[in-house]
């Protein structure tokens, strides 16, 4: 008899696994809350406009790829690539920016100049960047979560002290330029924490950086879910939107599920995989069948949340690219008020991203697509009134540091902030990215993909293995759907 398996939510993860298990010859169903797919990945048009709502940046082309061959496709089936050259831009100051090329020659060339001696260290460091995402690929990150013996081997064994030491400790050992320092600390934030509380092990994000490049798909984010729903529906996959999951009933002589209460009806279910906050999944259970108390979310390290902004243009925007980063205040002091001390920052560090510049399929012509990113602690106080005077303060800060008028040429502009993380997506404390891969918070240590108090219940998504990130999205949905899999049978 064909099982049938209910999945809750369809971003990354959610989408991956619905392939995977269809394709195992389950009968899948995919069910989103929200009225189009893909989760946080999702799009705003307005007057000829569009904006990626949620991932921007397509690092770890390789993960994609190993997805799609799975099915013996491969991305360009779906969408095409380009290789974004600068991969980035970094403000220091006004009119002081570094653009970070696609070619390492140049990078060294850059730290070179930078700072003497500091491409012979560079050199070595992604040397052993790429040594651990070989590493981490290959045989830590397709793991289960299981066992902490799934991290020892070999080669990680070899590299223990990593894990015990940071990456901030690591960049600064043998690097002096504060310019330098933010540049190679700044893919980290990739996964939701601290250089100073992330293993010196995840320093292969800079690999993924550095060595294997920034990319952007012709049409945005978007269009790697519209490849991945394409996938998912050639192999049976059923979607349906605008279902949202009021509750999970569980069989109490069995523990196992019973069936869903969907939009006030009910829906039976052999297996279900929740795609959705692994928090919010677990309030739609009797208290007996949660695993996690409220006490232990509240010590968890969760990544930030953000204050984002989606803005129209008049006109052709200068002095950036395609992605910029706006590294003129002090980093620590932003992160002590996402991590140590929760508060609205005085003087955020801010991302910006400029698709059209890149996809003139993404603005009129003309005119520029604006994305503006401010990084903040989850869970703290939101207002449209917070919201205005941190577009002003942002604005005022890009004018000054790329010597241009910008304010005078907004068409429009739409914000996303904590209180839409938490309505939309029901995300813990209206966190944007998940629970944060500090050292306690690694492999085994994250949320159980299985459920260990009801049968037939699984998790994936950015709280569980692996963590953060569109790619451990991907890896995710693998995972789970290979667990349901070994177990099913």
């Amino acid at each position: 008899m064909i099982k049938h398996i209910h999945i809750i939510g369809s971003g990354f993860s959610s989408l991956a696994a619905s392939c995977y298990l269809a394709k195992a010859g389950y009968k899948v169903s995919v069910l989103e809350k929200n009225s189009t797919l893909g989760g946080r990945a999702r799009q705003y048009k307005k007057d000829g406009f569009t904006f990626d709502i949620g991932p921007s940046w397509y690092w770890m082309p390789d993960v994609f790829e190993r997805f799609f061959a799975d099915f013996g496709k491969k991305p360009s089936d779906y969408y095409l690539l380009d290789k974004l050259n600068p991969g980035y831009e970094v403000y220091f100051d006004e009119k002081d920016s570094v653009k970070i090329s696609s070619s390492l020659k140049d990078i060294y060339s850059l730290f070179e100049k930078e700072e003497k001696g500091s491409a012979k260290y560079l050199k070595e460091f992604l040397n052993s960047a790429k040594s651990n995402y070989d590493t981490a690929i290959k045989d830590l990150v397709y793991k289960p979560g299981i066992s902490p013996l799934e991290l020892v081997n070999t080669t990680t064994i070899s590299r223990v002290s990593q894990f015990f030491s940071t990456i901030r400790k690591q960049v600064r050992k043998n690097i002096r330029s504060k310019r330098l320092i933010q540049i190679l600390e700044f893919p980290v934030l990739f996964l939701g924490a601290k250089p100073s509380n992330t293993p010196a092990f995840y320093n292969f994000m800079n690999y993924a950086d550095f060595g294997l490049g920034t990319w952007h798909p012709r049409g945005g984010m978007y269009t790697v879910i519209e490849g991945m729903v394409s996938l998912a529906e050639s192999l049976g996959v059923h979607f349906t939107t605008n279902a949202n999951v009021d509750k999970i009933i569980v069989d109490d002589k069995n523990n196992a599920v019973k069936y869903l209460i969907v939009n006030g009806t009910e829906l039976k279910s052999d297996l279900v995989l929740s795609g959705a906050d692994y928090h919010h999944t677990e309030t739609l259970l009797n208290e007996d069948y949660k695993q996690y108390s409220e006490k232990y979310w509240d010590k968890k390290t969760f990544a930030p949340s953000s204050l984002l902004f989606y803005v129209g243009f008049d006109k052709k925007i200068e002095n950036v690219s395609h992605h910029t980063l706006f590294f003129d205040t002090d980093f620590d002091e932003h992160a002590k008020e996402i991590y140590d001390n929760p508060k609205w920052p005085k003087a955020p560090l801010f991302y910006a991203n400029f698709t059209s510049i890149t996809d003139k399929t993404s603005a009129p012509e003309g005119k520029e697509a604006g994305f503006f990113l401010i990084p903040l602690a989850p869970g703290i106080e939101d207002t449209e009134e917070l919201r205005e005077q941190y577009f002003h303060k942002i604005m005022d800060r890009f004018e000054k540091l790329t010597n241009q008028k910008v304010k005078g040429h907004v068409l429009f502009k739409k914000s996303f902030c904590v209180e839409d993380f938490k309505n939309e997506y029901n995300s813990y404390k209206g966190n944007a990215y998940g629970m944060a891969n500090t050292l306690f918070q690694t492999a085994f240590l994250r949320p159980k993909i299985k459920s260990s108090k009801v049968n037939n219940l699984y998790f994936t998504g950015q709280l569980t293995v692996p963590g953060p990130g569109v790619p451990p999205a991907l890896i995710s949905g693998k995972i789970a759907s290979e667990l349901i899999i070994k177990n099913q049978n």
